[in-house]
């Protein structure tokens, strides 16, 4: 299929390519495994920048219409396959969804922080004053100015991550912000190295990419950098609490990764979703910090010291990707909702959100203790061995010898109480088998309730 393009157009050039392939699809003129060009091949052919290209592809690879296979590049969906003839669109939304998780009494999991201990108050005063102030206008695809300036300074402050507020886009949370990383810098058939255990759904963004994965084994100093392939084009890591050991990468070990990215021309992504609950040690400098060459793409958000519902994070991206991660921001959805933007920009300015991290950081404490006592008191009787973790919202603790994990996690939720388990972080076959207890969502009566249900299962066991 011939693509056409009116370089005048008013129309920007990575629209015209998204249009023409969508019709193609739409209409018929290409099919479900229909192969597209390489990137590069296009982006020569069109006269355009490849990023161009790649921003187009990453669009239509979002909205369902690519895929990308191992081995044979970018090509149309199985959705719009013959079957699927002038009815991709309601093919794709009468796909399955998946089952909402498992309500349990007691609630265990990681990843969610205490609704209690969101400040309602205090943000819906900020909402009305964004209200009140906001601009009925489309935005800026990167934020509100006037955020990034306030985010600029206070992530300088808070955790050294010194960047000029140009390379900071606020996104809908980390989840977009990977997103954006993985469609500018990866194509179909790249290696993305990941931490093994890690975190699944950027191992699963990856391979939405049509990415090949690459396992890389995690011990007590962070990922072992010299299991990372040569191939590799990207690396995703968690160096200040590692998902979901809770380890943290110990300096040599950031160094030797920050060389090897400048010998490969590597970018890393490094996301540091929970460094603000430290509740011992003084924090290692992050990568992002340490980096002199402009390799590595620093990832947070507000979901674990908020809430995950106001879907508000944000990425400072190295120059070099700047121009292709802001125009697939602006094809995607333009630019975050400008209200919850400016409702954080005064929540931070006047030092509401420091207050917040203040307190919070005193109950989770809390919290903190009394899971790492109870595994303590456990481990002396050979039951659980806990993962050595001074941050966050869980804590990981290995069984040993035990590979009863999922009998274990089950017998529980009939007990109600849910935890994670370890080995469903692995990307391959599991190497160690545990628990990982969050203690987010549980208070301090809920969580010693769930403690003493654990505690009487492997009593019984």
């Amino acid at each position: 299929m011939d693509i056409f393009i009116e370089p005048g157009a008013t129309a920007g050039l990575a629209s015209q390519i998204y249009e023409a392939i969508r019709s193609g699809i739409l209409e018929g003129r290409l099919g479900s495994g229909d192969r597209l060009p390489p990137s590069r091949e296009l982006a020569e052919t069109l006269g355009v920048s490849r990023s161009t290209v790649t921003t187009a592809y990453g669009h239509l690879a979002a909205e369902g219409f690519l895929e990308g296979r191992r081995g044979g590049g970018t090509v149309v969906s199985e959705l719009f396959g013959p079957d699927a003839a002038g009815g991709g669109f309601e093919q794709f939304l009468d796909l399955p969804h998946p089952d909402p998780e498992q309500s349990v009494a007691l609630d265990l999991r990681p990843g969610t922080p205490d609704p209690r201990l969101f400040p309602v108050a205090e943000w819906k005063r900020y909402t009305r004053w964004a209200i009140d102030r906001h601009e009925a206008t489309y935005g800026d695809p990167a934020g509100v100015t006037s955020l990034r300036l306030v985010l600029a300074r206070w992530i300088a402050r808070s955790r050294g991550v010194e960047a000029n507020f140009r390379q900071l886009v606020v996104t809908s949370g980390a989840q977009q912000a990977f997103f954006l990383l993985t469609a500018t810098c990866v194509d179909p058939g790249d290696m993305v190295a990941v931490e093994d255990p890690g975190y699944d759904r950027f191992r699963r963004l990856a391979e939405g990419r049509g990415a090949r994965i690459a396992p890389v084994p995690v011990d007590g100093d962070g990922i072992v950098v010299a299991a990372i392939p040569a191939s590799a084009k990207l690396v995703y890591v968690t160096p200040s609490h590692q998902f979901p050991t809770g380890v943290t990468m110990s300096m040599s070990r950031r160094l030797e990764l920050l060389e090897l990215a400048r010998d490969r021309g590597m970018v890393i992504v490094e996301d540091d979703y929970d460094s603000e609950f430290r509740y011992a040690d003084r924090p290692l400098e992050p990568l992002y910090r340490l980096d002199r060459w402009g390799l590595v793409a620093y990832v947070a958000s507000f979901s674990k010291t908020l809430s995950p519902a106001l879907r508000l994070g944000y990425v400072v991206v190295p120059p070099d990707l700047l121009p292709a991660v802001l125009e697939l921001r602006q094809q995607m959805d333009w630019a975050p909702a400008q209200v919850a933007q400016e409702a954080l920009e005064g929540y931070l300015a006047d030092g509401e959100f420091d207050r917040h991290l203040r307190k919070t950081r005193r109950n989770y404490q809390h919290r903190h203790s009394l899971v790492m006592d109870f595994l303590h008191r456990v481990e002396a009787r050979g039951l659980l061995h806990p993962v050595v973790s001074h941050a966050g919202l869980h804590v990981a603790a290995r069984l040993g010898d035990r590979t009863d994990e999922s009998d274990i996690r089950a017998s529980l939720i009939d007990r109600g109480v849910a935890v994670g388990g370890l080995s469903g972080y692995y990307a391959g076959p599991a190497t160690a088998h545990g628990l990982v207890l969050g203690f987010g969502r549980a208070d301090t009566r809920q969580l010693t309730e769930a403690l003493a249900v654990i505690d009487r299962l492997f009593t019984a066991t």
